[in-house]
């Protein structure tokens, strides 16, 4: 764009008057752009406020050498308009700043946008009128603003972070922020530059500054993951798979993870031969794809320390191929962060430019900076002369721009600053409980920086202006979140932080990056297709979470959380309602049971252990089947009897295998599962009593078995929770065998539908009332339904083994297995709860599906260590085989 073209626009007035509008916005980037475009068309007026002189937003400011956008420009842009879709066609594959920001300059041309923002403006204060019903804005230029709805576009990397190193006004030579670059560029030609920083501006930058600079000298204090832009013209293959359904393509983006059209994964790493996985990491790393390489490698990179080791591990070995010198190749390698917890770089030449003569890295973690001089910088080893420091130090994520732009002070003089002083708050990301008619635009607890950003911000802008549009027609005025609705997503978004890997690393995602700032993870990370979902999901629902008033109509406040269930339980859920699977119990016990063999065979298998052994052991009705899951470590172990789910009626000694395989892992016991007979073949009592002899046989075979001589353990889950609470009470009154402890997941404790869960949970969480009903018809006549053989609860449960008992809030079966732990309790039973906030039924034995189960398979395994006598967690040498691995903090924290 010609530089003219970026002159400032004067103020509609200079005199005092104020300006009135329906919509203020701040921000003429991607953000504020389609937002002008959205709210004309809906009919509302409205003012862009740009600190800039021009529109871009980020891409205005980031001018540094080498600065280019990450997500392939056939993905980046807006796609509201396939005319507009198609009107401009990107040069490259990853286009560079002057491309995108004459891209922008294009749009706001097309729609003529620019006049209706004042360049040049920035907010200095913004107040909400409690009368008025308005928000009161004064700015540096030119007229206050008097708005209905205040709107932040400010971007997510847009506020840059100032140096924190003394004697930075003392230096004489030049200094230059990558956030803020000249406009009329920087003349580097044989001049000794410092680059500080190797985020992503810094890998950008560096082998171009390298080029032009006499010697280049750069300050790393982190090394980032980066990978080979491969840059040039769109890739064919992705060029022609848009342009064959531009629609269904955007479509596609919507309702992904990452808001690029990319597949989700189901192979697991250790489904994968070593060959299998180098030949896929060999295709992404040609691919020079950020999104490809992050989300189609294997579908536990993201979520599991060992799988996303073995791409760390990778990236290393292409590290140190590419430089030369090995104590340098060394400190580029990350080692403190799982790949793509912090954000990957795209690199051109990045690696190479170490093997020039005119650059020298300096690894600040061993010998860190001390001070700038007024001629360079003095590290704790060295004195380093130079002519120009660039500081590539990256921003104030998230909420920098939003807090920095001016104060913003909500109903009852609150202020933003002093709400988020403990981290930022939000409902959906988009509005904030106190500061009513107030939406940002990809804010803290959006996908936002996580995503294409868009595909983000279309998605948002188009909730935020709809909703506007519905509350005028409806005659409200004000909208604001609710306590309970944000609080709510608060928590929503403390559990999707323990799907990924994000949690295990400082970066500029949580805000360490700030000194003093309050660390958490402030995107969202449960995807971008469920969050639209959600976002949807609260209109369909009334406006949950939002109180809207207006002077004619009566208020709303449809008062609630609008995800109470664990992201990926509600994932699993959806998938499966959207199978429109006939109930189970319409199926019949054998149909039933060919259906969950089938239904198996699609999950992961479980990871690799020790061994595992098929055996028969005798019964009185004839002998039953088990098998043996075994450590990798040497025996003799400790053993634990384990009684598969199923309601009496479904499943076998290998149905409940990716739980087993787990469990042994992370205890480093032998597991017996056992195949007990099923209803209505067998009715009561045969699973009661072949779950009493099997465990007496297991017992007193445990030599031959590989076991350790002393006492066992039991688990089950569901019905197989049932077995094992009536074992431990049939070998407390048959005098024996001994049992050390018992672990019961979800467990069948009586046969009383009239508890809470059983209505509160009677459908939409695949283990219905219904079929509960079944499983209890097929297994048991009502005349028998008190013999504590079937409902231990109403057996004597003094004298028990300690137990470790596991509820889930989403299950009909919560509240008797509650029961059950606080009647032994009562009982002076040492006994454990795991009350598992948002699961459902299945979530602990989907292993590897529901990844939010980890922590408390890790309970349950420290709870059968104790029971055992041993220590609670799993030796380190017992994990990684008696070697020490440069992740094990890592995996330590992930375990």
């Amino acid at each position: 764009m010609p530089e003219a073209m970026v002159a400032a626009r004067p103020s509609e007035a200079a005199d005092g008057t104020v300006q009135q509008v329906d919509v203020a916005v701040v921000g003429a980037g991607f953000a504020g752009l389609y937002l002008l475009h959205r709210l004309r068309k809906a009919g509302l007026s409205a003012v862009g406020l740009e600190e800039a002189g021009d529109v871009g937003g980020t891409w205005y400011w980031n001018r540094y050498p080498g600065a280019r956008c990450d997500i392939q420009t056939i993905d980046y842009g807006y796609t509201f308009d396939p005319e507009l879709d198609k009107a401009w066609t990107w040069s490259e594959k990853y286009a560079t700043q002057p491309e995108i920001l004459r891209y922008l300059g294009f749009v706001a041309d097309r729609y003529d946008l620019r006049r209706d923002i004042r360049f040049g403006t920035k907010v200095t204060a913004a107040k909400w009128d409690e009368k008025a019903e308005r928000w009161q804005l004064t700015t540096n230029n030119g007229a206050a603003v008097s708005c209905r709805f205040y709107i932040m576009a400010t971007g997510c990397l847009s506020a840059p972070k100032p140096p924190e190193i003394d004697g930075v006004r003392d230096f004489r030579g030049e200094v230059y922020f990558t956030g803020r670059w000249p406009h009329d560029g920087v003349n580097l030609a044989g001049k000794r530059v410092a680059v500080i920083g190797t985020g992503s501006s810094g890998i950008q930058s560096i082998p171009v500054i390298a080029e032009q600079a006499a010697h280049l000298t750069v300050f790393q204090r982190t090394p980032n993951f980066a990978l080979p832009a491969h840059n040039g013209p769109s890739p064919a293959d992705r060029r022609d798979l848009f342009q064959s359904d531009r629609a269904a393509y955007r479509a596609q983006a919507r309702q992904s993870m990452s808001g690029v059209p990319y597949p989700q994964q189901t192979v697991v790493s250790w489904q994968l031969s070593d060959a299998e996985r180098r030949e896929r990491f060999e295709r992404a790393w040609a691919a020079g794809d950020l999104v490809h390489i992050l989300t189609q490698l294997w579908a536990d990179q993201a979520v599991d320390v060992d799988g996303n080791k073995i791409v760390q591990d990778l990236i290393r070995e292409k590290i140190r191929a590419a430089v030369r010198d090995p104590e340098t190749a060394a400190a580029l390698m990350p080692d403190d962060h799982p790949f793509g917890a912090k954000r990957p770089c795209l690199e051109t030449n990045y690696y190479a430019t170490y093997n020039r003569p005119n650059v020298t890295l300096v690894n600040l973690r061993q010998e860190p900076i001390k001070a700038i001089t007024a001629g360079g910088i003095t590290t704790a080893k060295r004195n380093v002369d130079v002519d120009v420091i660039v500081f590539a130090t990256g921003f104030d994520a998230m909420t920098g721009a939003i807090r920095a732009v001016h104060p913003i002070t909500g109903r009852d003089g609150k202020s933003l600053t002093d709400v988020w002083a403990q981290g930022p708050q939000s409902y959906l990301g988009l509005t904030v409980a106190g500061f009513p008619n107030f939406f940002m635009i990809t804010g803290p607890g959006s996908p936002s920086v996580l995503s294409n950003m868009a595909v983000s911000i279309e998605q948002h802008v188009d909730w935020v202006v709809d909703r506007l549009k519905a509350l005028h027609e409806a005659g409200f005025t004000t909208i604001e979140p609710t306590e309970t609705a944000q609080a709510g997503w608060n928590r929503h978004m403390a559990d999707c932080s323990m799907l990924t890997l994000h949690r295990l690393a400082n970066t500029w995602y949580t805000g360490a990056n700030v000194p003093g700032k309050v660390q958490g993870l402030m995107p969202y990370t449960g995807g971008v297709g469920p969050y639209r979902s959600i976002c949807d999901e609260v209109v369909s629902r009334g406006m949950l979470g939002f109180r809207l008033t207006g002077p004619n109509v009566p208020a709303q406040c449809n008062d609630g959380e609008v995800v109470r269930l664990q992201p990926d339980v509600r994932l699993v859920l959806n998938l499966l309602a959207s199978l429109n699977l006939p109930p189970i119990e319409s199926m019949g016990a054998a149909g039933a049971r060919a259906f969950v063999n089938e239904f198996n065979k699609g999950r992961p298998a479980g990871r690799p252990i020790g061994d595992i052994v098929d055996g028969t052991l005798p019964a009185a009705d004839g002998p039953l089947p088990y098998r043996v899951y075994k450590p990798a470590t040497p025996g003799p172990h400790q053993v634990v009897v384990y009684f598969h789910g199923g309601g009496w009626v479904l499943g076998d000694q290998q149905s409940d295998e990716p739980f087993c395989r787990d469990m042994v892992r992370r205890t480093g016991m032998m597991f017996v599962s056992v195949g007990y007979r099923h209803a209505p073949e067998h009715r009561f009592p045969a699973a009661a009593e072949d779950g009493y002899a099997a465990t007496r046989w297991i017992s007193e075979h445990l030599a031959e078995l590989g076991g350790i001589q002393s006492p066992v353990l039991v688990a089950g889950w569901s019905a197989g929770g049932n077995i094992a609470a009536v074992t431990c009470q049939l070998a407390r009154d048959r005098g024996g065998p001994q049992i050390a402890g018992q672990l019961l997941v979800c467990p069948v404790t009586d046969s009383s539908f009239d508890r809470p869960s059983y209505n509160d949970n009677a459908t939409g969480y695949f283990l219905t009332r219904s079929l509960m009903y079944w499983f209890w018809d097929l297994y048991c006549s009502p005349d028998d339904r008190t013999d504590p053989r079937v409902s231990p609860l109403r057996g004597r449960v003094s004298g028990l083994p300690p137990a470790f008992i596991v509820t889930c809030e989403f299950d009909p079966l919560r509240d008797e297995g509650i029961a059950y732990a606080e009647a032994m309790a009562a009982a002076g039973v040492p006994v454990e709860q795991l009350k598992a906030h948002g699961h459902f039924h299945s979530s602990f034995v989907m292993v590897d599906v529901v990844i939010t189960g980890v922590q408390g398979r890790v309970q349950m395994a420290q709870a059968l260590r104790r029971f055992a006598g041993l220590a609670p967690e799993v030796r380190s040498d017992e994990r990684t085989h008696g070697h020490v691995s440069p992740g094990d903090k890592i995996a330590a924290a992930a375990s």
